[in-house]
């Protein structure tokens, strides 16, 4: 590869939507989650696991993210449940030294930074809106698909892709959102499954797929998810969401509470790929933010390149989609209901 392009969007209308569904390049992403998924089958976080060089400068650089937030603490003040303004400090320390720290990765090709930085920066939430949702996750695995397609991580080692990598990234990311109160991207946090995520849910459920004890109905028991909750990535999240929110998962989380439903965690990950699939990457408000270069081309046959110098395009179907209205963190209601011995509301 020796021209690498800085990504930009193209996927603009509806039409773009329905010639990237049928894409090779949809395909060629979502076989690389399936891959992953695979790889983690019936392992636990803590999993011993082959590593590389790359892989294990890819933990360093993300530790060092984690480092910005601490150079970059939210004030303490409680006035508003919405994000905090100094998450716009942290995220532009992120793309300033975004370049320097790729660019340390052993093997890689100088030339493809630009490109890799525009995913890597994009994977911390929305420097304006001061909010965060699957889209952004998705940056982080086209991150890591770029890396893949340079042939820098390679199938042998992508369980430790997941449980070393993608775990990482977790790790800093729920410290991103608790400090700083990042907002959900959209409005679908009620009936989604997690407020900012997808892929743990689907990973944590391959983790489970073969496990001969726990079964979906056991994200109900408290004991079972303090017990687990740092071994399985599923159990983890509905841990985390419990933290952060009142009332029942029926009331703030009613997929999560239907999944439980499901007898077998083999069910529950065939069921979580089709769902990222269809809820996804197939829905225009996620999809439109989704960025294309040389390493993750563009389909043939969608809008071109934008000019730099207009405004891009922006498609939103009703009121609730990416840029809708504006939706209270659950962590700031959580943290007010804390400090302020406010009464808590079961909707948050």
């Amino acid at each position: 590869m020796s021209e690498y392009k800085v990504p930009v969007r193209r996927i603009l209308t509806n039409d773009d939507l329905e010639v990237w569904k049928s894409s090779s390049t949809k395909a060629m992403y979502l076989d690389f989650v399936k891959d992953l998924n695979e790889s983690i089958i019936g392992e636990t976080n803590d999993a011993e696991c082959d590593t590389t060089p790359v892989i294990d400068q890819l933990v360093s650089i993300l530790e060092k993210v984690g480092t910005f937030v601490d150079e970059h603490p939210a004030a303490d003040q409680q006035t508003s449940r919405f994000g905090k303004p100094e998450f716009k400090d942290f995220y532009d320390h992120v793309k300033k030294d975004a370049p320097e720290l790729i660019a340390q990765i052993p093997g890689l090709d100088q030339n493809a930074v630009p490109e890799l930085t525009g995913y890597f920066t994009e994977a911390w939430g929305n420097r304006e809106r001061i909010d965060y949702g699957s889209g952004h996750e998705l940056n982080f695995m086209a991150f890591l698909l770029c890396l893949k397609n340079l042939n820098l991580l390679d199938k042998d080692h992508f369980k430790a892709v997941v449980l070393k990598v993608f775990l990482t990234y977790m790790k800093v990311i729920r410290r991103v959102q608790t400090m700083y109160w990042l907002e959900p991207a959209g409005s679908h946090g009620v009936w989604g499954l997690d407020d900012y995520h997808f892929l743990p849910f689907l990973f944590g459920s391959g983790q489970l797929k073969t496990h001969k004890h726990l079964r979906p109905i056991s994200i109900h028991d408290n004991d079972i998810l303090d017990m687990y909750k740092d071994k399985y990535m599923y159990l983890g999240c509905v841990w985390f969401i419990n933290s952060v929110k009142t009332a029942s998962l029926r009331w703030h989380s009613p997929l999560i509470d239907d999944i439980s439903g499901v007898k077998k965690w083999a069910k529950v990950n065939e069921g979580m790929i089709k769902m990222y699939n269809a809820e996804v990457l197939d829905k225009l408000p996620i999809i439109q933010h989704f960025m294309f270069g040389s390493l993750i081309p563009a389909p043939e046959g969608v809008s071109p390149e934008p000019d730099p110098n207009q405004e891009i395009p922006h498609v939103h179907n009703n009121w609730a989609d990416c840029c809708g209205i504006k939706v209270p963190s659950a962590i700031a209601a959580s943290k007010m209901s804390h400090s302020q011995e406010l009464r808590p509301i079961p909707f948050d």
